[in-house]
């Protein structure tokens, strides 16, 4: 049976220092272009029915670098919006806020994990239409695709607060006897 692949994109400046990174586009580093060569190698002789990416570049760039065609942009795989927390550390924001989880309080200005949710079940949803044609790609972010994973496996987006997602990792979301499973999770080989 087909399955969706995950795929992070490669590392920024920015993911390598851990501040929080929605809206701002920004390159790979040199290392974040090595990560998606050896994601593709990864992917080798693997086909996909579809490819579906978030329209930032980083995640555009780690496709293109990987050997993957997008045969579609959507909107719906775009990292969470941090709002005014884009470009600080989760440490920083606990400096005034020393209880603050993204995955439960979500970010002034931007986006609740509801929010996130939605958006997300549309991004699956979508993935869904192509798998009867095999296997589908989506390229995105960290916390987009740590929801994306417990949305699948039916829970709700906090969950995905217990998923870690490293850049420029696989992670597979298939089916085992009817139900919604993950089957690889965070695989950097």
């Amino acid at each position: 049976m087909a399955e969706i692949v995950l795929i992070r994109h490669g590392q920024t400046e920015w993911s390598a220092a851990g501040k929080h990174t929605s809206y701002t586009d920004l390159d790979l580093t040199g290392t974040g272009e090595q990560q998606a060569r050896a994601a593709g190698e990864r992917l080798a002789g693997r086909t996909f029915a579809a490819v579906l990416s978030s329209p930032r570049k980083r995640a555009l760039r780690t496709a293109e670098l990987a050997g993957l065609t997008v045969t579609e942009i959507t909107d719906d795989l775009v990292e969470w919006n941090y709002g005014e927390y884009e470009g600080i550390t989760s440490a920083t924001i606990r400096e005034t806020r020393p209880a603050w989880s993204l995955w439960t309080d979500g970010c002034p200005g931007g986006e609740t994990p509801e929010q996130v949710g939605e958006r997300l079940d549309r991004a699956l949803a979508l993935a869904r239409t192509h798998l009867d044609r095999g296997d589908v790609a989506l390229i995105a972010h960290g916390h987009s695709l740590r929801v994306a994973g417990a949305r699948w496996i039916g829970l709700p987006p906090s969950g995905g607060g217990l998923l870690r997602l490293d850049t420029a990792t696989l992670s597979t979301l298939g089916f085992e006897h009817g139900n919604q499973v993950v089957g690889t999770w965070n695989a950097a080989t």
